[in-house]
């Protein structure tokens, strides 16, 4: 697996710098150029707005067609991505992973859990929707979050972007934080292994992802992020493009 803070894909530089100069409506040229359609909410029985390299749903090619819904499982190769949506959750799902979308038991009161078995995902969820994410070593209940998360055997890298979060480590049960973030405030490594109990959380940087990122896929559910930058001298989180 590729070390936390790589970066896999420099076509996305020309995206953000576009998003970045005039938000959506001036760059929805450039992003149409590469995304083959400009942001905006989806049409109703679309999943994918966009789908490059090897992606699979369900072990089967996934393509602009393919509908994706609880249950299924979406993979990507080192060489993929995809951007899609499911009801009022949004996700940007990065290349070498592996996330299944459970159908949650009515009673449990989620309306979605995500099981990020590798790999990495930045992910925004509807208001009060209720979502459970679970990695190899971390188990977080959000509500009405945009989130970005990393995940190996060996750590988790979660970053609540915005909203509110509940971050436990799986097999440390005293690792326990609740994260109220307005602006990438707090992110966090959670560790499979700590050397003492209460350990295994721990503050993270800023890494991988960017607002206008979450610009983007909230922008397929009909939403906004939660925060406004200025356009010209922007000099919040983003990613730093080789």
């Amino acid at each position: 697996m590729r070390p936390f803070g790589v970066l896999d894909d420099p076509r996305r530089r020309i995206l953000i710098q576009a998003l970045a100069a005039g938000f959506f409506s001036s760059a929805g040229g450039a992003a149409a150029q590469i995304f083959g359609r400009s942001p905006g909410q989806l049409p109703s029985g679309q999943s994918i707005y966009r789908v490059s390299g090897n992606v699979s749903v369900n072990s089967q090619p996934a393509t602009l067609r393919t509908r994706i819904s609880p249950g299924d499982t979406v993979e990507t190769a080192p060489n993929g991505e995809i951007i899609f949506a499911v009801a009022e959750e949004a996700f940007l799902l990065r290349g070498g992973s592996r996330m299944v979308i459970e159908k949650p038991p009515e009673r449990s009161g989620l309306a979605t859990a995500l099981r990020l078995v590798t790999g990495k995902v930045l992910s925004v969820f509807g208001k009060g929707r209720p979502t459970r994410i679970v990695t190899a070593t971390s188990t977080i209940g959000i509500r009405g979050t945009g989130v970005y998360t990393e995940t190996d055997p060996e750590q988790t890298y979660f970053c609540t972007c915005y909203g509110v979060a509940e971050v436990a480590a799986n097999n440390d049960p005293a690792s326990k934080e609740t994260v109220v973030a307005t602006h990438h405030d707090r992110p966090l490594y959670i560790l499979a292994k700590s050397s003492k109990q209460g350990a295994s959380i721990r503050r993270a940087p800023f890494i991988n992802h960017t607002d206008q990122e979450l610009m983007l896929i909230e922008s397929l559910v009909g939403r906004t992020p939660p925060f406004v930058f200025p356009l010209e001298n922007y000099s919040g989180p983003r990613r730093d493009y080789p």
